[in-house]
């Protein structure tokens, strides 16, 4: 088997030591950074993110795979920024003011980091204005909101206006996501894109990066 694969596998268990020392090994072996982060990291959790979008796993799962991978990142990061290499895109997430929900949120983050994003992480309660300012100074092309309360969802709304009124509604995509949440909220306030889940918000994050 080949480390690649083998760092992929750790991932998937979530075997964060076993990730670690795998990373290193490649790393002395001489194996590309590159290659490290996206046919071992990066692969191992992909196959996590399509088991949790097909209810193969849980929660759980999801989160100490997201640990083991994030742990061998951080032993490549140094290399990787030696290499030049570019994130597949930088995007922004917060839960919406009013709201102190941060589970979906971090596993959404999480989900998005596996997939080679780069992610802004704002936290809970973020007014409109925040992530408008946020997504501008750190060149971000998405602004992801969450929302887990009915009482708080609306407040996508005043981001999507916010983005029009710093004149940046153009270049910067808006995704909306959260229990109460629904693809006819997302038209009705005029937002980019709706996720149902932190599998789907990844995805749907690359694309909306690629998108010129």
């Amino acid at each position: 088997m080949s480390i690649l694969l083998e760092i992929s596998e750790n991932v998937q268990k979530g075997a964060m030591k076993a990730v670690k020392e795998l990373v290193n090994k490649a790393v002395a072996d001489g194996v590309s950074p590159n290659e490290i982060l996206n046919d071992g990291l990066i692969a191992g959790m992909n196959i996590i993110g399509e088991k949790f979008k097909t209810n193969e796993v849980y929660v759980p799962e999801v989160l100490v795979a997201a640990r083991a991978m994030n742990a061998g990142v951080q032993i490549i990061k140094p290399l990787l920024t030696d290499e030049n290499a570019q994130a597949k895109g930088k995007v922004c997430i917060g839960t919406v003011q009013g709201d102190m929900h941060d589970i979906g949120k971090n596993l959404v983050k999480m989900m998005m980091e596996g997939k080679g994003l780069e992610v802004v992480d704002l936290g809970t309660d973020v007014a409109p204005e925040a992530f408008v300012q946020a997504a501008v100074e750190n060149g971000c092309r998405v602004i992801c909101c969450s929302a887990l309360l009915t009482t708080t969802m609306d407040v996508m709304e005043k981001v999507v206006e916010a983005a029009k009124k710093a004149g940046v509604r153009e270049q910067v995509k808006i995704m909306v996501g959260g229990a109460p949440v629904t693809e006819e909220f997302r038209l009705a306030i005029g937002a980019d894109c709706y996720a149902a889940d932190a599998a789907s918000a990844a995805d749907a994050a690359v694309m909306l990066c690629e998108c010129e």
